[in-house]
């Protein structure tokens, strides 16, 4: 398959123009970390992102900075370290679950609107986007938004590029907002809890007063698989509640739950390094890497439906899961097998209590065969034609990659 690897711009623009001339699908990639997330893209070629890197504007005092889509994050994120700062919605990596080789970039992260943990109370990577410049399917330049929320007027196009999995435009510079990094962070461990209870428990938490950034449950198996001594070491399901913040009010707030689930089981705290690395493992769902035969998936459902859902399909299915966003966001594996009965049956329950269930990874086949994101209800659906059309009438950026057809 022939790569095109734009070096500006302009060079993206031609790239679209070219394939837009001859009706050539293309695949848009940046650090391909998730190329194996979605349909397979029927493509002649792929517009390699990677080369448009480079951190464009970064004023620390205005909270804001400005780089070009395959920017790795590792390095956006070292320099925001150096200044105290951070991306609020931790993207999360996905490229150990899905084996996928290289650096994740902003422009993926972006393009997936994938959040990690502080979901809940930081929102997800489409709130944290102030503006893009792209290259539609068109062949035309625009740009939206600007470098500070008061200047985002008329349609919210970042928004929409956002979680569109490049199918709408080719993003060539985004502009995102930054906050200050917490100055300590603490974890309460609770151990013991089953998922009924470690929801009712993440739900008083997330929506009382200790500003909670962070509460994720680990039945016993996954608890079991983490790399974190001191989780394991608790033998059975782990509870996790996170607080940041300025040292004393991290250190408050951390007592404070130390104290309501004293009575629960026995509680654990972990410090900064043990901490940080513990959420790292929840947010890139770590624990499903191995083996890496299993079908994950990811399933978003009101928090307290989470339980049910998983009972319900580990009926028919030997699934393991785990619990993050306090319970409404649910990641399953189920055995390579299980791929169109499973797919229905996953979906079926999700569905039912108000939800939905995305393939993260999976065979190609597989992928192909039940598709990667929830089927959409029919007035949905010709909307997002409509969307596609608008920006990309000859469907030649990610064909097909989220629904069939689109």
């Amino acid at each position: 398959m022939e790569a095109l690897r734009p070096a500006a711009e302009k060079d993206v623009l031609d790239a679209v123009a070219w394939a837009l001339a001859g009706k050539r699908p293309l695949e848009l990639v940046s650090g391909a970390t998730k190329r194996g997330i979605g349909r397979p893209v029927g493509a002649e070629a792929v517009l390699d992102l990677s080369g448009l890197r480079g951190v464009l504007l970064y004023e620390p005092e205005e909270l804001v900075l400005t780089a070009r889509p395959g920017t790795p994050l590792s390095e956006i994120e070292a320099l925001l370290a150096g200044n105290g700062q951070c991306l609020a919605f931790e993207p999360p990596d996905l490229g150990p679950l899905l084996g996928a080789a290289g650096a994740a970039t902003l422009g993926g992260a972006l393009a997936a609107n994938l959040s990690g943990p502080r979901r809940p109370k930081a929102g997800a990577a489409r709130d944290h986007l102030l503006g893009v410049k792209a290259v539609s399917g068109r062949a035309e330049r625009f740009k939206s938004g600007g470098r500070v929320v008061k200047n985002v007027t008329g349609y919210d196009l970042p928004k929409l590029l956002a979680g569109s999995w490049g199918t709408l435009a080719a993003v060539t510079e985004a502009t995102v907002k930054v906050l200050p990094a917490p100055e300590k962070l603490r974890t309460v461990l609770v151990a013991g809890l089953d998922p009924a209870q470690a929801a009712a428990a993440m739900g008083r938490v997330l929506s009382g007063p200790l500003e909670a950034s962070g509460a994720a449950h680990l039945p016993a198996p996954v608890a079991a698989a983490s790399a974190v001594a001191r989780v394991r070491a608790l033998g059975g399901a782990v509870t996790a509640f996170r607080v940041e913040g300025p040292a004393p009010s991290a250190e408050a707030r951390a007592a404070e739950l130390r104290a309501l689930f004293a009575g629960a089981g026995p509680v654990e705290d972990l410090h900064g390094r043990n901490s940080r690395a513990l959420w790292r493992e929840i947010a890139g769902a770590a624990f499903f890497v191995d083996p890496p035969d299993r079908l994950v998936w990811r399933l978003s459902l009101p928090p307290a439906e989470g339980a049910r859902a998983v009972a319900e399909i580990g009926r028919s299915l030997a699934a393991e899961a785990f619990y993050d966003w306090g319970g409404a966001l649910v990641w399953l594996a189920v055995p390579g097998a299980a791929e169109a009965a499973g797919a229905g049956a996953i979906r079926r329950a999700a569905a039912r209590r108000g939800g939905r269930a995305t393939l993260v990874r999976a065979p190609e086949a597989a992928r192909r065969e039940v598709g990667a994101f929830h089927p959409l209800p029919a007035g949905r659906a010709a909307l997002d034609a409509r969307v596609k059309r608008a920006f990309d009438p000859e469907a030649v950026l990610n064909p097909g990659r989220m629904y069939d057809g689109s």
